[in-house]
């Protein structure tokens, strides 16, 4: 969603400068792209071997953007408590049940249902059925919050310098990941996946400590509903980035280690 938001932005199909409008196409593209999510959602759960595609399915169509929904209606009701906003109209909240019930969900269930009848992504390389005992690390390398937070700081720098290029970020966060991935590696620590997600997702944690210090240096903010706001949408923007890195992330660490390994020779 996010990478077409900003391909279609850049050619123009979308005004960038009309708020409200943006934030419509971008609540489209998310209903429209929910295939893709479903379907390769099912693609990584059938290679992990994961049973529970049904309940899988449903939290891949609901648990971002209910969370974000959740997040929206106490800002709501704070703001319409506080008088600066009436009610939402019902049409508004109409369409967007629709867009989520009768065109996410659907799309995500059918990318979901079609992406499990598909085999499951080949290994390159046997792999032992009993898991290997993981030796004794290091202290910087035993410690996975230490390894995670060092990784996300060198993508939110990168792209704070060099400002909003998603381009920028995107290499960063696969680089990262990769270099992280094969020390890890290399100290016979095979549990990579969660740490790839986590690594490169933890960059949304500096923007959020970022956007604090922005908040206490640069505006001047003193009433409680107004400062709640804030904090309120930086914290879906905090969402949004963190499972786009994540995942970038994720994806880096699998390439990565199908790669690696595939070159691997047994005699």
């Amino acid at each position: 969603m996010i990478v077409l938001t900003v391909a279609f932005g850049s050619f123009g199909f979308i005004s960038t400068s009309n708020t409200g409008g943006l934030m419509t196409d971008v609540i489209l593209l998310w209903a429209i792209v929910g295939f893709d999510g479903g379907f390769s959602m099912a693609r990584l759960y059938k290679t992990f071997e994961g049973s529970e595609w049904i309940k899988t399915t449903l939290k891949t169509a609901s648990m971002f953007p209910g969370l974000v929904f959740s997040i929206l209606v106490v800002l709501y009701v704070l703001k319409w408590s506080d008088g600066s906003w009436g009610p939402i109209p019902l049409r508004d909240m109409f369409v967007l049940a629709v867009l989520w019930f009768a065109i996410s969900l659907p799309l995500v269930s059918l990318g979901s249902y079609i992406g499990f009848k598909l085999p499951k992504i080949k290994d390159l390389v046997i792999t032992n059925e009993i898991p290997r005992e993981i030796p004794e690390q290091s202290w910087y390398n035993k410690s996975s919050f230490f390894s995670i937070m060092m990784g996300g700081i060198i993508p939110f720098v990168v792209y704070y310098i060099f400002g909003l290029v998603l381009v920028v970020l995107i290499m960063t966060s696969v680089e990262v990941t990769i270099l992280l991935c094969y020390i890890q590696l290399c100290h016979e620590d095979y549990l990579w996946w969660s740490r790839s997600y986590l690594t490169a997702g933890s960059s949304a944690f500096y923007l959020f400590i970022y956007a604090t210090f922005y908040y206490f240096t640069k505006l001047n903010i003193t009433e409680l509903v107004p400062s709640v706001l804030y904090f309120g949408y930086m914290l879906i923007a905090c969402l949004a980035i963190f499972v786009l890195t994540g995942t970038i992330g994720f994806w880096a660490g699998f390439m990565f280690t199908r790669l690696l390994y595939s070159s691997v020779k047994i005699v």
